[in-house]
């Protein structure tokens, strides 16, 4: 500790020189419209007031990375997350699949550490407890706001590394609008979209479906994707809205296996669907959201075989459910003061079993059902027209582990230029899953929550006329209990002995160079006492964007060092991977109706992997037509 405090002096210093007195008023809820995030408060705040660190990623970037996953442009544009891949498209699942996310070096695969959220509600199966990478298109998302450190004050379980919440987008204006975009390219490699969104008085509604699928740069490495997502909103009043959302996703994935050990008939038939009812208000004094939820999964798995061997003899089969109700209201009683209270319920749990091929017989694996029901209360305060304390706490109730209690503080100070100095320290927990807890040879019903606290202390800012922004933020975190799987009495059996011990630093810039020409950039450090798959120790990204009448240029350059890929405490020696990936975008506009647009990913043609055994493609160059009326 005393060496991060060391770490932050500068820091500090050079707060302290920017702060100077301005003439202009400091109003608690003043907006930037570029800089208005709801995941660190669940209403909407301009980002300088919280205490925490989010990062957004907006529609143009999103717009701009011609990619049919959200994850990738994810990946690129924060700094200290990271997500594994094994392919141009396609992420998998069980053994040998990719998604994994890790924030900070906590998360990993499965991804149970980090919370995926579609508008503030949660996405994870209700069996295994991780999300699922390939359910998140583009196609649905106006932003991506990323909550880095612990946010189970609001969020609950899971939320013990942070949170990627996913802003679905809305029509903003009277009239329609349709897209339809194409395009194919390498491996094979076909995307298809179609997207039309309505306003017309009170009523609102996008609507959108896609087709996505890949040969992939491997033998036995197919995927395809059908998906379709639905939005529909209505102004019950000035201050009152309700609105539907729907999303649906199939796909097929084969998996072909670590490259020095491939597999046969390692196919998967994924299913997951969501739905949710949302109703909100929206007064001068006071906000809150009313929402009921409902997610379905349904997976058939076949875990193949090597070559000489014989295919197993069952199947893997689940359906799994995560249903729930979650309520928060918004007060300010007095001026320059915000209470928050929320209420959340979840019910999750399904079952899965074994089907044996040669008599269609079955065997249970587990069928459980869980509940968690949680309290929360933040209270926000703002003294002398800039300095915010922002003090927060949760009540979670398990139905197989009991209670937690789970606290948060910080503070952010706003000084000249729109710039802040924050400081917070808060408590991340995640249950363990019904998998860890009833499934498999590990599983153990005894297992407790996993606890994590971080420390942090950041500054953002802008300068140069506000054609800079820059963020800079030093964290500290520790934690114990974490499940690991360990040999007690000859057999393995999930245990609460692991330790995490991480500090870095993560650094975000935005540079508006000329008015068509803008830059970017970011960089994070991570060191792990113990290290983890997922997590590189050094992570930059750097890119530029050019546009002219209707040309449009972008390219970035990504850089990965120190990730692991092997660990040594898996009894092999430890590997890890480091690489440059240099990617160049374009897009040109024939008309007001058509574009033209074409992507060139790893120019430099880098051998490279990002999961053990499963080496990522060579350059790869994909081409495509967008219609907009």
């Amino acid at each position: 500790m005393k060496k991060l405090f060391l770490l932050l002096l500068p820091l500090v210093s050079t707060a302290t020189l920017l702060a100077e007195n301005t003439d202009e008023p400091f109003v608690a809820d003043s907006v930037d419209i570029r800089e208005v995030v709801v995941t660190g408060t669940k209403f909407e705040t301009d980002v300088r007031h919280l205490p925490m660190t989010v990062s957004i990623v907006g529609n143009q970037t999103i717009d701009g990375r011609m990619d049919q996953s959200l994850l990738p442009v994810v990946t690129e544009q924060v700094p200290g997350l990271f997500i594994t891949s094994r392919g141009l498209m396609g992420y998998g699942i069980s053994t040998n699949a990719a998604g994994g996310m890790s924030l900070r070096g906590v998360g990993g695969s499965p991804t149970t550490g980090i919370l995926v959220l579609i508008d503030g509600q949660p996405q994870y199966m209700g069996i295994m407890g991780h999300p699922l990478a390939d359910v998140y298109q583009s196609l649905m998302a106006d932003k991506v706001e990323v909550l880095r450190g612990p946010s189970s004050v609001l969020y609950g379980s899971n939320a013990m590394g942070g949170v990627i919440n996913i802003v679905t987008a809305k029509p903003e204006s009277d009239g329609v609008d349709t897209d339809l975009r194409a395009y194919y390219g390498s491996y094979n490699t076909l995307s298809v979209e179609a997207a039309n969104s309505v306003r017309k008085g009170r009523f609102g509604s996008k609507v959108a479906a896609s087709y996505n699928r890949s040969d992939g740069h491997r033998d036995n490495m197919d995927f395809e994707q059908y998906s379709a997502y639905v939005n529909l909103g209505y102004k019950l009043s000035d201050a009152w809205h309700a609105g539907v959302n729907a999303d649906y996703s199939h796909y097929n994935t084969s998996n072909p296996g670590p490259e020095n050990s491939p597999l046969i008939d390692n196919d998967a038939k994924i299913t997951r669907a969501m739905a949710s009812l949302t109703v909100d208000n929206k007064y001068r004094f006071t906000s809150g959201t009313l929402r009921a939820f409902y997610n379905y999964g349904r997976n058939k798995i076949n875990d193949g075989y090597s070559e000489g061997e014989l295919p197993a003899e069952s199947r893997y089969n689940s359906k799994d459910i995560m249903a729930g109700i979650s309520w928060f209201q918004s007060v300010s009683p007095v001026e320059n003061n915000r209470i928050t209270v929320g209420i959340d319920y979840q019910h999750f749990g399904g079952e899965a079993w074994n089907l044996y091929v040669a008599n269609d017989s079955c065997a249970t694996l587990v069928d459980k059902i869980q509940d968690e029901v949680a309290g929360y209360v933040d209270v926000r305060h703002q003294l002398w027209n800039a300095l915010t304390i922002d003090v927060g706490v949760r009540y979670d109730h398990h139905s197989q582990t009991g209670a937690e209690w789970i606290p948060q503080a910080g503070v952010s100070l706003a000084l000249a230029n729109n710039s802040s100095i924050k400081f917070t320290v808060g408590k991340g927990f995640r249950n363990p899953t019904i998998r860890e807890l009833y499934m498999f040879r590990p599983q153990n019903p005894d297992l407790k929550p996993e606890r994590i606290v971080n420390y942090e202390i950041a500054y953002m800012g802008r300068a140069i006329g506000d054609k800079l922004r820059m963020g800079l933020n030093v964290f500290y975190l520790e934690g114990d209990n974490l499940i690991q799987t360990a040999f007690v009495d000859g057999r393995p059996l999930n245990v609460n002995t692991g330790e995490v011990e991480n500090y870095g630093v993560e650094v975000e810039a935005a540079y508006r160079i000329l008015d068509n020409l803008s830059a970017n950039a970011n960089y994070s450090f991570l060191h792990m006492k113990n290290p983890v798959l997922g997590a590189p120790e050094h992570k930059l990204f750097a890119g530029v964007d050019y546009r002219l009448d209707k040309l449009t240029l972008s390219t970035g350059v990504q850089t990965i060092s120190g990730l692991y890929t092997v660990l040594a405490s898996t009894g092999a020696e430890a590997e890890t991977s480091d690489y440059v990936l240099w990617n160049i975008r374009a897009g040109y506009r024939l008309n007001d109706y058509v574009e033209v647009f074409a992507r060139a990913e790893n120019i430099l043609d880098q051998d490279y992997e990002t999961y053990s055994g499963f080496g990522m493609p060579g350059t790869t160059v994909i081409g495509g037509l967008k219609l907009n009326f």
